[in-house]
């Protein structure tokens, strides 16, 4: 791999390469569950109880026996149950005053809600129609005792975490966060904060950028100043930056002119699987190993570090977390663009979706591609993903990659 024609792998090929090399962590750790938010479970949860665990009304209104309201229009009111009451039990012939999550009580068996009825000091009038057994909810219709609640390799999201509280969990067993070092290089970068910029200059957007997308992850990460174009300080920082980290991630030097040294310092401190992959934006993509920590290297343009991190770098990351390996979730839009020159990679354009009177949904790409307009990433909604060679007429269908679906 030490040469610089090693030839551009497809995305597929990528992904298949990265997947075997991809171990996941094994040490666990239990936490509360109000912490447990994007971490991925590590065992199966099983409902312990029954959810609801009980007959309950879905409606503020008025439950009474179908069998005793036919036929009648007034019903006594008997009871009055409120959500936390015992149930008890309704006297036959007569109603019950109840309310949303309140227990049913026995003897009834329907609910119709407070608008369609009328009250008359202690008496109930129905209206002219009702439905039988309507407005309850059954115990358990949501989960029975025993059901797999949660899948180990989840990761839990605001609703699974309420799922797991609605079965009475208190904490839980997820995998630990991995330990990833963010190294950007490049003479001409600052960090934001550092001072006004010199003749040359710009500030660094990868680091902070590659930063928010793994502490979403639920990464730990630690990053230091923008390394200069030198092969020596490279060499030391992958070093360093090896003890501990179970990931490297770099920013720019991956490519072949004279001052990109990531390249070099990854294939002298250890080892380089992979390199160079046939997409647009994001062709120079190292992946392999520095010591025990697995290396990925991206483009330094912003734009190509961003894709080229939603496309490799964070399924890579979910692999290691353990987390059930998901397909790309596009769906098919209509193109509002023509492309009549085709790519011999695959193409990856920033676009966002419109809604047209036609009830259609329509790609719209951004009308700068170059992997320098880093703002076109925050315009977009998220990718075309344009297969190579393929050309496009207005109003064809293609596949669309939002970047909340790619997120976790």
């Amino acid at each position: 791999m030490k040469g610089d024609h090693a030839p551009l792998l497809s995305v597929e090929e990528v992904w298949a390469q990265m997947r075997e090399a991809a171990a996941t962590v094994t040490e666990c750790e239990r936490i509360a569950l109000p912490e447990a938010l994007s971490r991925v479970l590590a065992e199966d949860l099983h409902a312990p109880v029954t959810v609801p665990g009980f007959d309950n009304s879905a409606m503020d209104g008025y439950a009474f026996s179908a069998d005793d309201a036919r036929g009648v229009r007034e019903l006594p009111i008997s009871l009055r149950v409120t959500a936390g009451d015992a149930p008890g039990t309704l006297a036959p012939g007569t109603a019950c005053r109840i309310f949303t999550g309140a227990p049913m009580p026995s003897g009834a068996d329907t609910v119709v809600i407070q608008e369609r009825c009328e009250r008359r000091g202690d008496t109930l009038i129905l209206p002219d129609t009702w439905t039988p057994f309507a407005n309850i909810r059954r115990a358990g219709e949501d989960l029975q005792t025993g059901d797999v609640l949660l899948k180990s390799g989840q990761r839990l999201t605001p609703q699974a975490v309420g799922l797991a509280a609605s079965c009475g969990f208190a904490e839980v067993s997820v995998r630990r966060r991995l330990r990833v070092v963010v190294l950007s290089t490049g003479n001409e970068l600052r960090a934001a904060g550092s001072g006004p910029l010199g003749s040359g200059q710009i500030y660094d957007s990868n680091r902070p950028m590659l930063n928010a997308l793994l502490a979403r992850l639920g990464c730990t990460v630690r990053a230091g100043d923008p390394l200069g174009d030198d092969l020596a300080m490279t060499r030391r920082a992958l070093r360093e930056a090896a003890r501990g980290a179970d990931v490297i991630v770099t920013t720019g030097g991956v490519s072949v002119g004279e001052e990109d040294h990531v390249k070099a310092a990854l294939e002298a401190e250890g080892t380089l699987s992979l390199w160079r992959v046939a997409i647009k934006p994001g062709k120079p993509l190292a992946f392999g190993r520095v010591g025990t920590a697995r290396f990925l290297g991206l483009p330094g343009n912003p734009v190509s570090a961003f894709v080229t991190f939603l496309l490799f770098v964070q399924p890579f990351l979910k692999a290691l977390m353990g987390e059930t390996p998901a397909r790309l979730r596009g769906f098919p839009v209509r193109a509002a663009f023509a492309r009549n020159r085709p790519d011999n990679r695959r193409e990856f354009l920033r676009a966002r979706i419109v809604a047209r009177d036609d009830g259609g949904l329509w790609a719209e790409p951004h009308p700068r591609q170059s992997s320098g307009v880093l703002s076109s990433t925050v315009w977009a909604d998220g990718l075309v993903d344009l297969a190579t060679g393929r050309t496009v007429a207005e109003g064809d269908i293609v596949p669309f990659l939002p970047f909340e679906g790619l997120a976790p």
